[in-house]
């Protein structure tokens, strides 16, 4: 139709209009489908508002259980530090506070103060709840079946990949700034 247009136009049969239209934009790109994994609402820390995780879906997840007032609580630093250097590239750290360990405060306000004032955390973080054993919340569940590796302590953090697969686990010694954890992150972050 495009090659017979101009001579229909000339012979008469053909409105000019028809050639005006514009031509159609493509289809827009579809949002990545939701993995299983991410399947799940969960409140978020400063105001228990439900928040569904198939908004992270095609980011590289950084996900750590927390605590207040743990040894490894310093860690929030370099957690937001490598939630600032590579969210342009895909990486979203998510924080699960958890008192499994005794080592976080039964009132949201003050573990959000921690977080939010203390170590000027701009992630998200989510409401305090169990993330091992039964009462473990299902994410942390998840994992833990995927990883074979509960969390033995607070700051256990998982990598999982673009497609919610979880690709890697690190014990709380492993600091944010680790050349393994960055690898991986790194590794997680090409892939597509």
């Amino acid at each position: 139709m495009k090659c017979l247009a101009p001579m229909l136009l000339l012979a008469g049969l053909l409105p000019a209009s028809v050639l005006a239209q514009p031509t159609p934009a493509p289809p827009a790109k579809a949002p990545a489908a939701c993995p299983l994994l991410l399947d799940k609402h969960v409140p978020r820390l400063q105001d228990d508002k439900p928040q569904h995780l198939c908004q992270y879906a095609g980011k590289v997840l950084l996900v750590v259980n927390t605590a207040s007032y743990c040894g490894f609580t310093s860690q929030f630093e370099g957690l937001e530090a490598l939630n600032a250097k590579y969210a342009s590239r895909g990486l979203v750290v998510l924080g699960f506070p958890s008192n499994d360990f005794q080592q976080e405060d039964a009132n949201a306000k003050k573990t959000a103060d921690v977080c939010f004032n203390t170590y000027g955390v701009r992630f998200p973080m989510f409401a305090t709840a169990p993330v091992r054993g039964a009462a473990a919340q299902p994410l942390f569940k998840e994992l833990a079946r995927a990883t074979g590796q509960a969390p033995a302590w607070n700051f256990n953090k998982y990598l999982v990949d673009r497609a919610g697969k979880p690709v890697a686990h690190f014990g709380s010694t492993t600091a944010p700034t680790s050349g393994a954890l960055t690898a991986a992150i790194e590794q997680a972050l090409q892939a597509r």
